[in-house]
């Protein structure tokens, strides 16, 4: 008898929710079941809408994150930085395997929904954008592109003169003593960071000496993760373009897989790569 009251009560619990936050509420699912607003009448467009949305919302993850670490790392708390940064490779790995979903789409059913698309194209996604930023790659024709925008100029502008996760790491290796050129330190954050022989040394000297430098090896060794990370979501997304319409211009006119194998060759974290062949 008391168990039936038991399971009665529970029972109205998890269907009364007159008045009460409900899962979907809490989520706003409503709003983000509603957003995928296909243009044509194709199958597969929903997939590419789908794809789209769920990795920007997995970037805006990774900029929450990359950006907690930079202030954790500016306050000495390196401690908590990996965590943070541990979370962001996670999270790189799930949009890297997205691009194995949209591979199952073929030319041509892309093609029977690639006119409806116009000049949106993935080259315009302010968040991927703000990605680069935080990394420390600033390119300052992007800002441009958002002039029209300019609640996204704002934060991009803002990202784009701050330092970013590079930046706050060669700052660390500073407080712990280590001689870094003063022109390293006092440069423009608003520049791309082209490296340093000083930060080389600092970084060698860290690998060398694992146990007296432990946390700035940690911390170097979740850079090297999500430029690894990074790289490899670099290579998925051309072969998946590639894949798909060959060597034909993206959406809104962009090079498409020129563009995609040029920035390959584009590393964050130079010095970090370099030692690996000094050590």
């Amino acid at each position: 008898m008391n168990d039936n009251k038991t399971f009665k009560s529970e029972q109205d619990i998890h269907t009364d929710f007159t008045d009460k936050m409900t899962y979907g509420d809490y989520l706003g699912l409503e709003q983000l079941l509603s957003s995928q607003k296909p243009l044509s009448n194709h199958h597969d467009e929903m997939l590419f809408i789908i794809i789209h949305q769920v990795s920007e919302l997995w970037m805006k993850l990774i900029i929450h994150e990359i950006q907690g670490a930079i202030s954790a790392i500016q306050k000495g708390d390196l401690q908590a930085s990996f965590k943070m940064l541990a979370r962001v490779s996670k999270t790189q790995t799930q949009i890297i395997h997205a691009w194995d979903v949209l591979a199952t789409l073929t030319p041509s059913e892309y093609m029977e929904f690639r006119d409806d698309l116009g000049n949106a194209s993935g080259f315009q996604s302010y968040q991927y954008r703000m990605v680069e930023f935080v990394l420390g790659y600033k390119t300052p024709f992007i800002l441009k592109i958002y002039e029209k925008r300019p609640e996204l100029h704002a934060k991009l502008q803002e990202a784009y003169n701050k330092p970013g996760l590079y930046d706050a790491a060669i700052e660390a290796l500073a407080k712990a003593g280590f001689d870094i050129d003063e022109a390293v330190l006092e440069r423009d954050m608003s520049q791309t960071y082209r490296g340093n022989e000083s930060v080389q040394e600092a970084w060698k000297a860290v690998y060398k000496d694992v146990q007296t430098h432990w946390e700035l090896y940690e911390l170097a060794e979740k850079l090297v993760d999500i430029e690894d990370a990074f790289q490899q979501w670099r290579f998925r997304h051309m072969k998946t373009v590639e894949r798909i319409i060959g060597h034909k211009k993206g959406t809104g006119g962009s090079s498409g897989v020129g563009y995609l194998k040029k920035v390959l060759d584009h590393t964050f974290f130079p010095e970090l790569w370099a030692i690996r062949t000094e050590l």
